[in-house]
C-alpha cells in the first residue's frame, strides 16, 4: 500500500528510499518507481496478487495430472532439439530413486539449457502431463536444493504485480529484505481489544504472512486483517461524517401536515405505489426533525423516484423555504424542469431554472432574485455551485444521479445554505456493499415497485447476420407511429477504434434504411441550445429516429419512444445498459431493446447475457459489481479497480459488515476519537478522508 498506508506521514525508518536496500541498483529503483515502489513502505504494503502453493512434493512415481506438484531430484540428462517450424525446444530428465523420472520442457528458450548440469539436485513444480511413456512438465519453476540461499522458490511462492523488465524472481528477494529489516517499525493502528476480538493477526506477523506464508491459511488471515482495517478506516470517516451532520448542525423543521400532504398530492395525476409512499413517509419523518435529513433514495428505472423528490421540494416550499434540485447535466436539469413545470402550471411556487447556458445579465437577476428570497424553488447543474450562488432561506437539496457529481461539486452543494436537509437520489441502483460505503453516511429508501400499467421491455442480442430483420422492426414500429433511439458508443469516427459512431451512423441512417422517417442526431458535443432543440423536437413527435451517444442515458422522459437499438452494446456497463433500456419502457406500450454486440471476453459475454436475462436493475447492479468493479469510491468513475487497495466488495462483503459495526460502535462510544487507542486511528482516518468527506477536525 503506497504513501497512504494508515502509517504513512508519520517520522520512521520506511519512508527511506528502496535504494537502501541491498541489491536496488540506479536501474532496479528506476523498475522499482515505474510500479510505484519509491520507499521501503511501499516494499511493504505491495501486496501478492496470488500464490503458487508449491508445497504438494511427491515422489515422481505418485504424481497426478490434476494440480501443481512439486517432484526433487537429480539431472540425469540435458539436450536440445528444432522443432519441424525452426522452434528450438530444451530437455532436461530429473529422477529420483534411478527409476522413475520426469521430462521438464522448455519452448523457444535456446539459452535454458545453460542453468543446468548434470547430477545437480533440483526440484520441479508444475502441472505433470502423462506423455507416451513418462511424466512431463512444460516450463517448470526450478530451484536448486544444494544452495545455501532461501527459498524463494518453495513452498508458498507469492506473485506480485509487476512491471515491463522486472521478474518476480528479482522482485521476491528485495520484499523478502525488506520485511526482515523493516516490518518492526510498522506502527499498529488496530487497539489490541478489537484484533483479540476479531481474531486479527498483528501487523508485523500479517506483513511476514502475506508476503511469505508458510501455509496458504496464513496468507488468507493476513489479508483479512489488512482488508479489515482498510474498511474499518472508510466506516470510521463515515461514521464521523455522519455524526457531523446529524449531530452538530440543525436544519429547519419542515413539518408535513395533512393540510399541505393533500395540496401536494392534488398536482399528481396519478396515485402514489407502495414504495412511493413509503418513500414519502420517510422523507416527511426525516423533514420534520432538527437534525439534518441525510437520506439516499434509489429507484430502479422507471419507478418513479422524480414524483418522490417533488413531493418533497414542495414540501420545503409550503414551510415557506427555498428547494434546490441540482442535476449533473443539462439535459438531465432541463428535463426535471419541463416535470415541474407539468406538476406546477397552475400553481403560485416561484421557480427557476439555472444553467450555464444563461447570458451575464440573466445570470445576476436570476442570483439576486434567490438571495432576495424571490425564488422558492430552483432547478440547475454546475451552475448552482458557484461560489456567488447565495440563498435567503435554504431548507432542503436534491441532488440527482450524486454518482455523476465530482467531490468538489458535492462539497460546494453542501455550502448553499445553512444546515439544509439533503436528499440523495439515484436510477441506478447501488449493489449493497457499494452502498454502505459511498453511501455508507446515508439513510437509504429503496423504490422498486413499478407503477401501474408499466409493461417489461423486451431485450433481444441481435448478430450482425440479424441486422436487416432488426431495422424491418424498428420500421414497423415507426410506421405504426413510435418513435426509437438508436445509441453508438462514439461521437466521430475514430481511428484507433472500429467502432460505430453517431455522426456517421446519423448519415448513414438519414440517407438509407431510414431515409423515410425524421432522423435526428443528439450527443454530448452540441452546444447546449442545439442539444435542447433536438430534444425538443424528439419529445413533440418531430423526430422518428433519434442516432445518439449515451447522452440519453438519464434524464430522457418520451413516453412515446419505445424502440432502442445499441450499437457495441459490450462497450458499456451493465447500469448503463440498464439505464438506456429504461428510456423505453415509460409508456404504456411494451418497449423493445436490441443490442448488437461482439464481446471478446467471458466477462463481457457475460454482461450481455445478463442485461438479456432480467430488467432487474438491482440484480444487475450487483452483477456489475462483480464484472467490471466498483470505481473510485468518492470521486466520478464508475468503474475499474476504484480506491480500495486490498479490500474487494463483492468478496469480502462480511469483513465490510465487521468493519462497519466496530466502526459505528467506536465513534458511538469515543465520539472524537480520543480516546488512546484510538489516537492513530483518528490521524489515519484523518490523513485519508479528512478532505475529500469534509471532515471537520473531530472532537
Amino acid at each position: 500500500m503506497p504513501a497512504d498506508h494508515p502509517t504513512a506521514g508519520l517520522a520512521s525508518p520506511l519512508d527511506q528510499s528502496t535504494q537502501a536496500l541491498k541489491g536496488v541498483s540506479p536501474a532496479r529503483f528506476e523498475q522499482l518507481r515505474r510500479l510505484g515502489l519509491v520507499t521501503v513502505r511501499d516494499l511493504l504494503f505491495h501486496f501478492p496478487r496470488s500464490y503458487e502453493d508449491l508445497t504438494d512434493v511427491r515422489p515422481i512415481a505418485g504424481l497426478s495430472a490434476e494440480a501443481i506438484q512439486t517432484v526433487q531430484g537429480e539431472v540425469v540428462e540435458i539436450g536440445g532439439k528444432r522443432l519441424p517450424d525452426g522452434r528450438p525446444v530444451v530437455s532436461v530428465v530429473l529422477c529420483d530413486d534411478g527409476k522413475h523420472c520426469l521430462e521438464g520442457i522448455w519452448f523457444n528458450q535456446p539459452y535454458a539449457s545453460s542453468r543446468f548440469r548434470y547430477g545437480q539436485r533440483l526440484s520441479f513444480s508444475g502441472k505433470p502431463k502423462w506423455f507416451r511413456d513418462h511424466w512431463t512438465m512444460t516450463h517448470p519453476r526450478v530451484q536448486p536444493l544444494d544452495s545455501d540461499t532461501p527459498a524463494d522458490g518453495q513452498g508458498i511462492v507469492p506473485i506480485y504485480p509487476l512491471t515491463e523488465d522486472l521478474k518476480s524472481e528479482q522482485l521476491r528477494p528485495l520484499i523478502r529484505r525488506a520485511v526482515e529489516q523493516f516490518a518492526l517499525h510498522v506502527v499498529e493502528v488496530l487497539p489490541p481489544e478489537m484484533r483479540l476480538r476479531r481474531a486479527l493477526p498483528d501487523v508485523q506477523k500479517a506483513l511476514r504472512d502475506l508476503h511469505f506464508p508458510l501455509a496458504l491459511a496464513d496468507a488468507e488471515a493476513a489479508r483479512r486483517r489488512f482488508v479489515f482495517e482498510e474498511f474499518l478506516i472508510l466506516q470510521l470517516a463515515l461514521a464521523l461524517r455522519r455524526r457531523e451532520l446529524r449531530d452538530r448542525q440543525r436544519a429547519p423543521v419542515l413539518a408535513v401536515t395533512p393540510a399541505i400532504d393533500a395540496r401536494i398530492r392534488r398536482l399528481f395525476a396519478f396515485q402514489l405505489t407502495n414504495d412511493q409512499n413509503q418513500a414519502v413517509a420517510d422523507i416527511c419523518r426525516d423533514l420534520a426533525s432538527e437534525r439534518p435529513m441525510q437520506r439516499l433514495l434509489q429507484a430502479d428505472v422507471g419507478a418513479g423516484k422524480t414524483a418522490v423528490a417533488v413531493y418533497a421540494l414542495l414540501a420545503a416550499v409550503a414551510n415557506k423555504h427555498q428547494a434546490v434540485l441540482a442535476a449533473p447535466t443539462e439535459v438531465l436539469a432541463r428535463q426535471h424542469w419541463n416535470t415541474l413545470e407539468g406538476y406546477l402550471s397552475a400553481s403560485k411556487v416561484r421557480r427557476l431554472l439555472l444553467t450555464g447556458g444563461k447570458s451575464t445579465r440573466e445570470r445576476r437577476a436570476a442570483l439576486n432574485a434567490l438571495r432576495a428570497g424571490e425564488v422558492d424553488l430552483v432547478v440547475g447543474t454546475q451552475a448552482l455551485m458557484q461560489e456567488d450562488v447565495q440563498f435567503a432561506r435554504l431548507g432542503l437539496v436534491v441532488i440527482d444521479e450524486q454518482h455523476k457529481f465530482g467531490v468538489n461539486q458535492r462539497a460546494r452543494v453542501r455550502m448553499l445554505g445553512v444546515d439544509p436537509h439533503y436528499l440523495v437520489m439515484t436510477a441506478t441502483p447501488i449493489p449493497r456493499t457499494l452502498a454502505l460505503t459511498v453511501f455508507g453516511d446515508l439513510d437509504t429508501t429503496t423504490i422498486r415497485e413499478q407503477p401501474p400499467g408499466r409493461q417489461p421491455v423486451q431485450t433481444r442480442w441481435a448478430t450482425a447476420k440479424q441486422r436487416d430483420r432488426v431495422y424491418d422492426k424498428l420500421r414497423e414500429g415507426l410506421a405504426a407511429g413510435r418513435q426509437a433511439f438508436l445509441v453508438c458508443p462514439l461521437v466521430a469516427e475514430s481511428e484507433k477504434l472500429d467502432l460505430k459512431a453517431a455522426e456517421k451512423t446519423y448519415e448513414e441512417m438519414r440517407d438509407g434504411p431510414f431515409r423515410d422517417a425524421r432522423v435526428g442526431l443528439l450527443h454530448g458535443r452540441l452546444q447546449e441550445k442545439e442539444k435542447d432543440a433536438v430534444m425538443d423536437r424528439f419529445r413533440a413527435g418531430a423526430i422518428d429516429l433519434l442516432v445518439c451517444t449515451s447522452v440519453v442515458e438519464v434524464g430522457v422522459d418520451v413516453p412515446n419512444a419505445t424502440l432502442l437499438v445499441v450499437e457495441h452494446a459490450e462497450r458499456f456497463g451493465l447500469s448503463q445498459l440498464h439505464q438506456m433500456r429504461g428510456r423505453v419502457c415509460r409508456g404504456p406500450v411494451a418497449g423493445e431493446c436490441y443490442v448488437f454486440a461482439d464481446p471478446t471476453s467471458e466477462d463481457a459475454r457475460q454482461r450481455i447475457r445478463a442485461f438479456v436475462k432480467t430488467t432487474d436493475g438491482f440484480a444487475l447492479a450487483e452483477q456489475d459489481a462483480k464484472l467490471r468493479g466498483i470505481g473510485e469510491l468518492f470521486g466520478t468513475h464508475q468503474h475499474g479497480g476504484g480506491d480500495l487497495r486490498v479490500g474487494d466488495l463483492s468478496a469480502d462483503a462480511a469483513i465490510l459488515r465487521e468493519a462497519r459495526k466496530d466502526a459505528f460502535a467506536i465513534v458511538t462510544a469515543d465520539a472524537g476519537l480520543r480516546w488512546p487507542e484510538h489516537e492513530l486511528l483518528r490521524k489515519v482516518v484523518l490523513d485519508r478522508y479528512g478532505r475529500t468527506l469534509d471532515l471537520a477536525q473531530i472532537g
